[in-house]
């Protein structure tokens, strides 16, 4: 149940790719338990499993850790340098969103990128609810959102924010509301 929780809350390579240690760990103990018992389907399950959670082990603990690193330490070296800024956009969901006044209104889902441009168009946002239930999802043009590393900053009171369009399920527009008077 742990390793459920470790790998389910989605808090970064290194505690996912911790979880996949604890089922791994678990998996193990059941192989010896079914070869102690002589339950040959309960020995091969769990070695199954055992490779599963080696491959979890080397993607979260391995390759998606070793890209965190290196995005935070480019993020951290354009803060102590002349260049831009960088956050890195995997970042970018969840991180919080607060009104100009500074009060955290909500946090980023995700971010719409134009494949022309390369540019982000729109980031969506939601707010209300909990756990996600009953939040709402509003979508802010990019020219109302300030990007900084720790939170995203919008131009905008919440009052403001809170008079957006409410995205239905599934139905997220091609432009945001007020796209081009934001730009």
């Amino acid at each position: 149940m742990i390793a459920a929780m470790m790998t389910a809350a989605n808090l970064g390579a290194r505690v996912t790719g911790w979880g996949f240690v604890v089922f791994a760990v678990g998996s193990v103990c059941w192989s010896i338990v079914g070869f102690g018992s002589g339950q040959t389907n309960l020995v091969a399950t769990n070695l199954f499993l055992t490779l599963v959670n080696l491959v979890g082990i080397w993607r979260w603990l391995g390759r998606q850790r070793a890209y965190e690193d290196g995005a935070k330490t480019a993020t951290h070296a354009s803060r102590r340098s002349s260049a831009p800024s960088l956050f890195t956009a995997t970042g970018l969901a969840g991180m919080p969103v607060a009104d100009r006044g500074g009060e955290v209104i909500g946090k980023s889902v995700e971010a719409l990128i134009e494949c022309a441009s390369g540019s982000v168009s729109y980031v969506v946002v939601a707010s209300g609810g909990i756990g996600g239930v009953d939040e709402q999802l509003r979508a802010v043009p990019r020219g109302r959102i300030a990007f900084s590393g720790e939170r995203l900053v919008l131009d905008l009171p919440r009052q403001a924010f809170e008079t957006l369009p409410v995205l239905a399920p599934g139905e997220w527009p091609a432009r945001a509301s007020g796209a081009e008077a934001a730009a």
